[in-house]
């Protein structure tokens, strides 16, 4: 019955938690039936690892262009002839170079994909519900947002030669772009997957299969990206709208969670049944009992890891407000000096600056107090 794992899972590299294999209440023939790992324990976080190439191959691609893009805009920034286009508020440079906050969130979404697949999560992801769990919540939640908080995009914009950086920010201010990050569309491609994954084929498909498996690690960091993308706005997108929409969303997003961890825990369904009985695995919980530690994972860690998803959208209101504060000002204050300026030139009294003088001197209530 080994078979059903499609030959994807193997011998993992490094030490699996070692330990003897307890014999089922099936007898010797299940145990021999048994062809995955070794019984799960904690130390297998970080001891136990197997291989997913095409999750390394993407992250190393993808991490060796983030390090090239981001030299080419320091040394643009550095020899003053950066271009400033594309990063938007925030969105990536500190006096012309990129922010190395940026840089740290981007690579740590990568090392933390890799983990998620090729550690001892990715060596039990088809063994146990649990785990698929907790890599279903990291992958979909935590992943993209710390590679949406890298602005890949603005950096992209901004290393890319002039006729390309046109091309990307005609293709952002396109119908299908703007179709993509609308509200609605964005929150339903963070929503949906799981209950797709957990009550369509999809589920049993990725468990049973390798290129299921890789499907599925690929799928949910890309469905996640499309929705940090346009919600965290620090990137240029297709349909702006006000974060506070974003945070709307975050709480429908939280009820949808503990909907679904309701669901897997009392629905009283066993998700992939037929496939996790013909694993036979001889040690660990019953699959009910999986699936109920599984559900409460999901339900708990889809709520906590959205704390600094909100943490990220609070502190870019903060940001954008100020630097929205800070542009009105300049604003009204180059308008006076213009104002000061032609007074002068033409020998008229110079007009007290509307922002200098108090709120309670034209307040008709109030300005016989203080003698305005």
């Amino acid at each position: 019955m080994g078979a059903v794992l499609d030959g994807a899972i193997g011998a993992p590299v490094g030490g699996l938690a070692g330990g003897p294999v307890r014999a089922p209440v099936g007898g010797p023939a299940s145990v021999l039936a048994y062809g995955g790992p070794p019984p799960w324990q904690w130390s297998d976080l970080a001891t136990s690892w197997t291989a997913e190439p095409l999750v390394l191959a993407v992250s190393v691609l993808l991490g060796a262009w983030y390090l090239a893009a981001v030299r080419r805009v320091n040394r643009a920034a550095g020899a003053g002839t950066g271009t400033g286009v594309g990063t938007g508020a925030g969105a990536g440079s500190a006096g012309g170079r990129w922010q190395p906050t940026r840089t740290a969130a981007f690579l740590g979404g990568l090392l933390l994909w890799i983990w998620c697949t090729c550690s001892g999560l990715g060596v039990y992801d088809r063994i146990l519900f649990t785990d698929r769990a907790v890599q279903v919540v990291l992958l979909l939640m935590v992943v993209p947002l710390l590679l949406a908080l890298g602005a890949p995009v603005s950096l992209l914009v901004e290393a890319a030669p002039a006729a390309r950086r046109e091309r990307v920010l005609r293709a952002l201010r396109s119908r299908p772009s703007k179709v993509l990050m609308f509200p609605a569309v964005s929150t339903a491609l963070l929503m949906a997957p799981p209950w797709l994954l957990y009550f369509t084929p999809w589920y049993e498909w990725s468990v049973s299969s390798g290129l299921g498996n890789v499907v599925l690690h690929l799928a949910l960091v890309l469905l996640g990206l499309a929705y940090f993308w346009p919600r965290l706005q620090l990137d240029p997108v297709g349909h702006e709208y006000p974060h506070l929409v974003g945070l709307f969303i975050t709480f429908a997003e939280v009820i949808f969670d503990a909907g679904l961890g309701i669901v897997l825990i009392y629905g009283g369904h066993l998700v992939a049944e037929h496939y996790y009985l013909a694993l036979g695995r001889p040690w660990g919980p019953s699959l009910a009992q999986d699936q109920t530690w599984g559900g409460n994972a999901f339900w708990v860690l889809g709520d906590l890891v959205g704390l600094p998803f909100l943490a990220a959208l609070v502190r870019r209101m903060v940001v954008q407000g100020r630097e929205e504060t800070e542009a009105v000002d300049a604003e009204l204050d180059a308008r006076f000096a213009a104002a000061a300026e032609r007074a002068r030139a033409t020998g008229e009294p110079e007009e007290e600056e509307t922002g200098m003088r108090p709120w309670w001197l034209d307040d008709p209530n109030l300005k016989h107090r203080y003698g305005g």
